[in-house]
């Protein structure tokens, strides 16, 4: 799907570049200027593509595999992330997923959680159209207490209702919540399965049992395949710009978007591509390298290096937090749609190996050693995943093992100093490893670690994490 989405966001390009709305050989000057606009369309609106495709398969086309619910109904998943599940690339396997796809344009939702034990991390991360994080119910931020949250749209007007602990307000029309579940072991997970059955969603009407306000409009909602993404591409950017009012903080685009209707880019707009001539098609190669080389770049420049780890205390946030910067969002969509801001959780990405190679299973096998006193610094948990390097998604594996986590540890095996070495390879390292082997790909692996509610040392910087040596 990503690949999809990389295409089609390529084509938007192209088209452009090639169609009436930006005529080639008219003026030099002019058609330079278009040529930035229609880059700077393509980066801005690559996560919201990417975030679209998602939200279509979960809660709007049933026919989809991973489709999880109807909107505003909230969907429990009964277990951890494996590699059966590739809609979102570099999923977590630590926490089971809730997820619930809002509609607020007829009124505002309702999300609540019961009381948690203490010392059981969860989270309810918020997240709009543009990919922005806006706002977190969970242990970091309001407590493991019941509590009842309100999500209110762009549109919605009134004071903090009775029974609402927090009125947290949207840019966009629609939104995601997903939330996440600690689950300490595999005996743990119907202990997690209780907790998620008292998650509840309700409208805002349902909350109060009043009588519901009259319905939104119905949705002709854009399927997306490779046959349209090919045929008509950046119609879904049109189409998501329809459910981002430019209001609220969001009126600082109105002078971009005033640019990106130059060329054809505008809410609701249809964007009709389907009549390339050879010589057009011919540009799609040339056009797909100015965006898209741009936020690659990006992705291989995020957070700072730090023993081979690019160690992200960016990336991911809110409207302020990415300040107008629309390759650092690109680029964090790439990397890893719907990641945490860094105050929920920092994502040290293993980009080399203490050679400064990109890692590789097919060739090397690879150790990460913590020395005593220096695990990553997690006030919740900390966990360290695999991933193929090609797809990053979740990989088969002969023990069902994606990730080794804190939670782990009284099962993992401790060298005679104290320090915990974890074996990342293909293949088993014998019996007396095999608690500590993370199972990889035989070829490029992309390895994350996530570290859950970061103390000031994951933060600021003075924790490190160790470097991936190969081994003999």
């Amino acid at each position: 799907m990503k690949t999809q989405m990389l295409r089609a966001a390529a084509l938007l390009i192209a088209f452009l570049m090639i169609s009436g709305a930006m005529p080639i050989g008219a003026n030099a000057q002019a058609e330079n200027g278009k040529a930035r606009i229609a880059e700077q369309a393509f980066i801005y609106g690559f996560p919201m593509v990417m975030n679209y495709a998602v939200f279509n398969q979960y809660f709007i086309d049933k026919s989809d595999p991973s489709y999880k619910a109807p909107l505003n109904q909230i969907y429990n998943a009964p277990n951890v992330y494996t590699y059966k599940d590739t809609a979102i690339v570099t999923p977590n396997s630590d926490t089971p997923y809730s997820f619930i796809g809002m509609d607020l344009r007829a009124e505002p939702y309702v999300i609540c959680n019961p009381e948690i034990e203490k010392g059981r991390y969860f989270a309810v991360q918020l997240i709009d159209l543009y990919t922005y994080n806006y706002g977190y119910v969970g242990t970091r931020t309001t407590g493991n207490g019941a509590g009842c949250f309100m999500i209110a749209g762009p549109e919605w007007k009134g004071e903090k209702p009775a029974g609402i602990e927090k009125v947290f307000r949207c840019e966009t029309d629609f939104s995601i919540a997903g939330f996440r579940t600690q689950l300490f072991n595999p005996a743990d997970i119907d202990n997690v399965r209780k907790i998620q059955a008292g998650y509840r969603g309700q409208t805002l009407s349902q909350f109060q049992n009043k009588p519901a306000p009259p319905p939104a409009p119905e949705i002709d909602w854009l399927k997306i395949d490779k046959k349209m993404a090919d045929s008509n591409p950046f119609a879904y950017l049109n189409f998501v710009l329809q459910f981002c009012p430019p209001t609220g903080p969001a009126a600082v685009e109105v002078p971009m978007r005033a640019r990106f209707a130059k060329i054809g880019v505008e809410a609701g707009k249809p964007f009709p591509a389907d009549s390339l001539t050879p010589e057009q098609k011919a540009a799609l190669e040339t056009a797909m390298k100015s965006g898209l080389e741009k936020i690659k770049r990006e992705v291989v420049d995020l957070g700072k290096n730090e023993n081979g780890w690019r160690v992200m205390t960016n990336g991911f946030g809110d409207r302020k937090d990415y300040a107008g910067d629309w390759a650092l969002r690109a680029a964090a969509a790439m990397a890893g749609i719907y990641g945490n801001s860094p105050a929920e959780a920092v994502y040290p990405l293993l980009a080399t190996d203490s050679e400064g190679q990109k890692p590789d299973c097919s060739a090397n096998r690879y150790t990460l050693t913590f020395t005593p006193g220096q695990f990553p610094p997690a006030n919740a948990f900390w966990s360290v995943t695999m991933y193929d390097g090609k797809t990053q998604l979740l990989i088969k594996n002969p023990i069902d093992r994606y990730l080794i986590n804190s939670p782990m540890m009284p099962d993992l095996k401790k060298n005679a100093d104290g320090s915990l070495t974890i074996y990342l390879q293909k293949d088993s390292p014998g019996a007396d490893k095999q608690s500590n082997w993370l199972p990889a790909p035989d070829g490029p692996i992309y390895v994350v670690m996530r570290i859950y509610w970061p103390k000031e040392a994951a933060l600021d910087g003075s924790w490190k994490p160790p470097a991936v040596q190969q081994t003999k």
